[in-house]
């Protein structure tokens, strides 16, 4: 007698409300858009453009993607899935909006905006909101978790399901984020360059970011890594925090730190560098945990400041440890 088994991986409840009407939804890779979107929009006509067959189809037949729309009923969905793989496609989504109002609500999600933006790509003029998602939070896992791993591992939802993989997890993720959204979609000639990059990075996470000091342990030419971290920017995988000022000043100079949530694997050399580097990843959690309550209601940047070092500082200067 054989026996079949499955895995099934831990299902999480997240906290963003799907919209009632068309949207934007912007996420990195793996922070699960595709699940939640399937999970919210059973019934809905679904454009998988992952899949290079539908791809190649709607490239050599766009009208097949109107004549598919048309035949649903009043009120139906439509779901776009990484639409930044055919940015052309937003054109006849805005002109059936314009056409037919309210009749069809499509949910356009991606995982970079590199693409739409280089190519000044419709968004649709305000005729689709804007949400964003993001790794789990502390409120969707019940607060159910260890602080150390959770900071070294992160909060992907694969990551957090099988624990014990979680190391080959991320080191696929980040294979998977080279070779798809790096080297695919040409965002530079030398891949071996923005690997070195991306651990030295990764190493300064949650850090005020030195330029010049990435460049040189990362063996590449300082305006390059300046374009390189406008990558993980637009690839949705990190964010710059602005530094913190209590009042207009005109004296000093201060440099932004910068944020890659849950995303590159760490391997710790010792439970001392963990130690000394977890008040930065802290703020890290700290910051994402804001990002993801903001993204979900579209109200933009975080307001409150998170500071690398040691101490936090509230909006009174008042250090907090």
């Amino acid at each position: 007698m054989s026996i079949f088994t499955v895995i099934m991986l831990t299902m999480y409840t997240r906290r963003l409300a799907l919209p009632r009407h068309s949207f934007f939804l912007f996420g990195p890779r793996g922070t699960g858009k595709s699940t939640w979107l399937r999970q919210q929009l059973p019934d809905a006509l679904w454009f998988d453009l992952l899949r290079l067959p539908t791809v190649l189809q709607l490239t050599r037949q766009p009208e097949l993607f109107r004549s598919q729309v048309e035949a649903l009923p009043k009120g139906a969905w439509v779901v776009v899935d990484e639409v930044q793989r055919l940015p052309a496609l937003l054109n006849e989504v805005h002109a059936l909006i314009a056409e037919y109002g309210g009749r069809y609500r499509f949910a356009l999600s991606g995982s970079s905006a590199r693409k739409l933006r280089r190519l000044d790509t419709n968004l649709l003029a305000g005729r689709a909101i804007t949400r964003r998602f993001f790794p789990l939070t502390g409120a969707e896992l019940d607060f159910d978790l260890d602080v150390n791993e959770l900071l070294s591992t992160g909060c992907l939802p694969r990551v957090r399901s099988e624990p014990d993989a979680a190391v080959d997890i991320l080191d696929a993720y980040v294979g998977t984020y080279l070779r798809e959204e790096i080297q695919q979609e040409a965002l530079t000639k030398d891949v071996g360059a923005f690997a070195r990059f991306l651990e030295v990075a990764a190493v300064s996470n949650g850090q005020v970011v030195n330029v010049a000091g990435v460049a040189r342990d990362a063996g590449v030419a300082r305006p390059t890594v300046a374009r390189y971290f406008d990558v993980l920017v637009d690839t949705l995988i990190g964010s710059w925090l602005p530094a913190w000022r209590p009042r207009a000043r005109i004296k000093g100079v201060q440099h932004p730190g910068e944020g890659v949530p849950d995303m590159a694997p760490r391997v710790w050399d010792s439970a001392g560098r963990f130690a000394a580097e977890r008040y930065a990843l802290g703020g890290v959690r700290h910051l994402h945990g804001h990002r993801a309550a903001q993204g979900s209601r579209g109200t933009g940047a975080p307001g409150k400041g998170v500071h690398a070092g040691t101490r936090w500082g509230n909006r009174s200067g008042v250090g907090v440890q």
